[in-house]
């Protein structure tokens, strides 16, 4: 038997006492330093509170590595839930994009109660709410422009954490003010890590990394977006290992632009359509290969050394090959490359390609692909085209981002281990820094002796 609702409401004493059990510092925190005042005299009490403040400082002053990486988060975190976060304007903001539920009888308000603030950065904050019986996360997709002009915010990104709780990812000013430098080019082998080069940093200030090994890459974006960007800054990471022959280039340049600087030291170069089909006929047999290899050995994944390297496969502007030429190699292109999406992964044959327009037409293989990023784009259906469905009411507004050079190298991804979008900006690689990267491999690359296989 159902219990009965009535009509009357909590009272607010009870409200008050609940509220205080849940935020137990805020009556602690000055309880504490009223009772050390009356205990210690004030004078003790407020030298023991300015050597706090002055250790504080000083540890801000003298460390700012550990102090930013673990002070300063829960500190924002602190002021802003307060500030910011809770009471009317919090409430106000919700009641106006319509963000709570009434209940029937007694037609009190209920709103998403905040159980978690973290900033990460000084730019973002991530918000964990509980939300009232009759609310789901689709509610707040739906809501999220009028959220973020509620809020005075740039962005707001949505999850669902779990049954009950809904994660929004707060982007309170814009985090990519400054070109980040091109990354640094280990001289070992060694030091190169396949599942996750550095290429660019993400809106919570830590590192992006893209994993290599074992992942298609596809980058979509419009003209002077940034997409060069990503994939030099690969390659530089993973310089000693082109220069040491664990890494095999295979480029299809048809652009005939950024990349032909490259040609001195890759495996293949080609520009002409029908050569770059020749190019990627090479490049699956070549995979073929590699599995009757293992199928003789009983191997089942590749360990990247001088016999077995990584070949990686590079497709600038995928589209002028397969939807804008001829029928007849346009078809045996995607015949090709779909049995690289499919295959490749054990043999370590992964591929890269950057297109403008990522529609289906364009490029019908684009489901095997298995990391995506979308940059600025023309359209707003290509954010959902790139990212999958509903991205962009998740809160990837790619097509928002200006059509400025400030703007190159910033688009989203889609977090690993959550379907929330995430926004990324790429490290700068000009003219000088791919010489740079041409001449390392040139100048250094070894004729033969010891080299370490890379797991």
């Amino acid at each position: 038997m159902n219990t009965p609702q009535s009509k009357r409401r909590t009272g607010r004493e009870v409200k008050a006492a609940v509220w205080t059990a849940r935020h137990p510092g805020a009556i602690l925190t000055p309880g504490a330093a009223v009772t050390a005042g009356l205990e210690l005299g004030w004078a003790t009490t407020g030298g023991i509170l300015g050597g706090t403040a002055a250790g504080l400082c000083g540890w801000y002053r003298a460390h700012p590595d550990t102090f930013d990486a673990y002070a300063a988060p829960r500190m924002r975190a602190w002021r802003r839930r307060w500030s910011v976060y809770l009471g009317p304007r919090w409430h106000a903001a919700l009641r106006a994009c319509d963000l709570y539920t009434v209940h029937r009888k007694t037609g009190e308000e209920r709103f998403p109660r905040i159980i978690k603030v973290r900033s990460y950065s000084p730019t973002v904050d991530t918000l964990w709410l509980k939300i009232p019986a009759g609310q789901h996360v689709r509610q707040f997709e739906a809501r999220l422009p009028e959220l973020t002009e509620a809020l005075r915010v740039e962005r707001i990104a949505v999850e669902r954490v779990r049954p009950g709780v809904v994660g929004l990812v707060i982007e309170r000013s814009e985090p990519f003010t400054e070109t980040i430098e091109a990354p640094d080019m280990p001289q070992e082998a060694d030091a190169v890590d396949l599942n996750g080069v550095y290429v660019g940093e993400t809106e919570y200030g830590s590192d992006w990394r893209l994993p290599v090994k074992g992942k298609h890459l596809f980058i979509a974006g419009a003209t002077g977006a940034g997409k060069n960007s990503i994939v030099m800054s690969q390659l530089r990471a993973l310089a000693p290992l082109i220069r040491d022959g664990l890494v095999r280039l295979w480029l299809c340049d048809p652009k005939q632009m950024e990349f032909t600087k490259l040609a001195g030291i890759a495996h293949r170069y080609e520009t002409e359509e029908g050569k770059c089909s020749d190019l990627v006929d090479e490049f699956v047999e070549n995979l073929r290969a590699v599995q009757r290899s293992f199928a003789e050995t009983g191997k089942r994944k590749i360990t990247v050394s001088r016999e077995t390297p990584l070949n990686l496969l590079i497709l600038d502007e995928i589209g002028a090959l397969l939807a804008y030429g001829d029928g007849a190699i346009s078809r045996n292109l995607r015949k090709q490359l779909a049995i690289v999406g499919s295959q490749g992964r054990a043999t370590g044959h992964t591929m890269t390609a950057l297109v403008q327009e990522p529609t289906k037409d364009t490029v019908p293989i684009r489901e095997l692909f298995t990391t995506r990023i979308c940059l600025r784009v023309t359209s707003a259906a290509h954010v959902d085209m790139v990212l999958g469905e509903n991205a962009r009411l998740r809160g990837a507004i790619a097509d928002e981002i200006p059509n400025s050079e400030d703007t190159a190298g910033i688009g989203y991804v889609i977090r690993e281990r959550s379907r929330v979008p995430q926004r990324v900006r790429a490290a700068y690689v000009d003219d000088t820094e791919i010489d740079q990267l041409v001449t390392f491999v040139h100048t250094r690359r070894l004729g033969g002796g010891r080299l370490t296989a890379v797991a």
